[in-house]
């Protein structure tokens, strides 16, 4: 028996990138997944293509995650099918990046409605499902951009700091539902959201990173992949309301 077989994972954001790094790896180990998306299809359609030859259920749904009804009718959705829900992986992220004296307020809203208030509206559609199941385990992908200043992400890093406190206050109140909650906060990931931030325009960049890095090498999306099935294992129980930097030391020297 592999070590999440019987279990449903929720993984939004999971078309590409991370959250589909993390969708095939919760397969691998056993797991039916809900795939989410809002614009792109072919992607979500092909993690879950993968998914199902590994032996695994996949359902894929559109939903806007920033809006109420999107979330309900992803979680609607979910217990249409599975009838449960074992694990919520909030990966599901956008922003606007640029300055903070030139953030506008449509951009500024719409930030902190899909990084923060889905996790916070997600967690309370995923605990009634949760309940089915006799508990289960949140795991919110957020960003050392939390706690760190970082070239125009005033936004995202506004957003994710307030997905870190909800972190900690639902890791206390859900607990006596017997749900765990953490985040996850990665390093510098190679992935195709990249191309989004002007920073990435210098092509000396990741080769910095690199340089930078104590472990020797970028981030990838199945090393937070293989963090998360560890928060949502036995072996973690006992971890709540905890921020696992996943970055290989880059955050750690004081610069020179």
């Amino acid at each position: 028996m592999t070590q999440l077989e019987g279990k449903t994972a929720l993984i939004t954001g999971s078309g590409r990138g991370i959250g589909s790094a993390i969708a095939i790896h919760f397969a691998e180990l056993g797991a039916d997944i809900i795939v989410n998306y809002v614009h792109n299809q072919q992607p979500a359609e092909e993690t879950a293509g993968k998914i199902r030859l590994l032996g695994r259920k996949a359902l894929v749904v559109r939903a806007n995650i920033g809006k109420t009804e999107g979330l309900e009718k992803l979680f609607s959705e979910t217990d249409r099918e599975f009838g449960k829900l074992d694990f919520f992986i909030s990966n599901a992220a956008s922003g606007f990046n640029r300055p903070a004296m030139e953030q506008k307020e449509s951009g500024w809203e719409h930030t902190l409605n899909v990084n923060a208030k889905a996790f916070l509206f997600g967690a309370q559609f995923a605990a009634v499902l949760m309940d089915k199941a006799g508990g289960g385990k949140m795991v919110a992908i957020t960003s050392p951009g939390a706690e760190r200043v970082l070239p125009d992400y005033v936004a995202v890093g506004a957003s994710k700091a307030a997905l870190n406190s909800l972190v900690r206050y639902l890791a206390v109140e859900l607990a006596p539902r017997n749900i765990a909650v953490n985040g996850i906060a990665p390093g510098i990931v190679e992935t195709g959201a990249l191309k989004h931030f002007a920073f990435m325009d210098d092509k000396g960049v990741l080769p910095r990173a690199v340089a930078n890095t104590p472990a020797g090498r970028l981030v990838s999306p199945w090393d937070v992949a293989e963090v998360a099935a560890f928060l949502c294992s036995p072996s973690a129980d006992m971890i709540r309301g905890q921020i696992i930097v996943v970055d290989g030391g880059y955050t750690l020297p004081v610069p020179g």
